[in-house]
């Protein structure tokens, strides 16, 4: 089936030949009657569209099973001049009969992706939000405010004393106001992730790791699902377009180019920020920011260490370990925020709750000289590492000679 977003095109694959059967609407009722003259031996085979998972959920009862092809693969494969629905439907059709058909993992952290999609969604609006704002500052020539956030209490009642016209002054006030709206569902939808992930170990083994929050850790998860699936770190790193292209043919050196950016752009983007907080606290993940940094600049950098931690969650999932240099202060503090988060009654009273030691400065600097330590054992480590000459010119004489 080449399913659009109103219609589907429908080829049936029947002793090596191809039969157009029309189209059918992208409707429940519509689809369950297609499945009722299915036999249950049959497969069906659609492309992963926005409404892909709807339409195997109605016709999985029906049939054998219902396959989702990958789009990008499939393309790479199937080059046509001539394309059309017809066309496109039959070229699936004969991919899984030939058995070379490309097909993507469906995933049963399917309500998980989606929570975290739309939180990432509101996230983004706020801060559009909160851009116009100090846009519509800096073309008045407002200087900056002097308080830490322009949006909470102290700097609104600054940013309603400052100079501005009457039309400017009711766009920022419309925009303060869908600030809070967007607040208040971003609190919804913080809740539900919190609900959903107090009791997974693996996002609870995930916020062991410096820099990596719940959000960034249920976004994580939601995209990964099962960890068995991916046999290498490489993989996962390949899975969240954080590896970068290769261009070689014959006796030439391979380039690497730009991360590929193919997989999924969301959890990358969680572990791009989760990069940006590791390389501001102590502790090896830092040292090697720096380190990148002084060679490649800082967003390069990021990039790097956001491949560090994909690496790094790939052996903590699959050897079901926390993180070596976890900080437990800060580690307690985030699983109470978690539970707060979560709806969990707040305790108040003199007992001392699991979160104590991260309001202890004593007990947080204690921490933090051990996660600098660990940051000289690093860079002592590496120190040592001496450059070596790219393996393709010690293979290539000619290139030796060149060189």
């Amino acid at each position: 089936m080449d399913i659009h977003r109103t219609f589907g095109d429908v080829v049936f694959w029947e002793d090596g030949r191809l039969r157009h059967a029309g189209r059918i609407d992208m409707t429940r009722t519509a689809l369950e009657g297609f499945g009722k003259i299915l036999l249950a031996s049959d497969e069906v085979v659609v492309e992963a569209t926005a409404n892909s998972m709807a339409v195997s959920r109605v016709l999985a009862p029906f049939v054998a099973r219902v396959i989702i092809a990958n789009p990008l693969q499939v393309k790479a494969i199937a080059q046509a001049h001539v394309k059309t629905d017809k066309i496109d439907a039959g070229t699936l059709a004969s991919l899984q009969a030939a058995g070379y058909l490309p097909q993507i993992w469906t995933p049963e952290t399917e309500r998980q992706r989606r929570m975290v999609a739309r939180r990432y969604q509101v996230v983004r609006h706020r801060t559009r939000l909160k851009n116009e704002v100090h846009s519509i500052l800096h073309a008045h020539l407002i200087p900056k405010c002097p308080h830490a956030d322009l949006f909470n209490g102290r700097g609104r009642a600054w940013l309603a004393a400052q100079p501005l016209p009457d039309d400017e002054r009711a766009a920022i006030d419309r925009h303060v106001r869908e600030l809070d709206r967007v607040a208040e569902d971003l609190a919804l939808l913080d809740r539900e992730i919190a609900q959903d992930a107090i009791d997974d170990s693996a996002v609870n083994r995930l916020m062991t790791i410096t820099g990596v929050n719940l959000a960034v850790a249920a976004g994580i998860m939601a995209a990964i699902g099962d960890i068995s699936r991916f046999n290498s770190p490489q993989k996962l790193v390949s899975y969240f377009g954080l590896n970068p292209r290769v261009r070689q043919s014959g006796l030439g050196a391979a380039h690497h180019d730009r991360i590929s950016k193919v997989g999924r752009s969301h959890a990358r983007a969680m572990l791009v920020e989760a990069a940006w907080a590791a390389a501001k606290a102590a502790g090896p993940l830092h040292a090697f920011f720096v380190r990148i940094r002084a060679r490649r600049g800082h967003q390069i950098a990021a990039v790097a260490v956001a491949r560090k931690l994909t690496v790094l969650c790939w052996h903590l999932l699959t050897k079901h370990e926390d993180y070596l240099w976890a900080r437990p202060a800060l580690v307690a503090n985030k699983t109470r925020a978690m539970q707060l988060q979560a709806g969990h009654p707040q305790q108040k009273g003199n007992r001392r709750g699991p979160a104590y030691a991260y309001n202890s400065k004593a007990l947080r600097d204690r921490e933090m000289v051990i996660a600098a330590r660990a940051e000289r054992n690093y860079e002592q480590f590496v120190s040592q590492w001496k450059a070596r000459r790219p393996s393709s010119l010690l293979k290539n004489p000619l290139a030796t000679e060149g060189a």
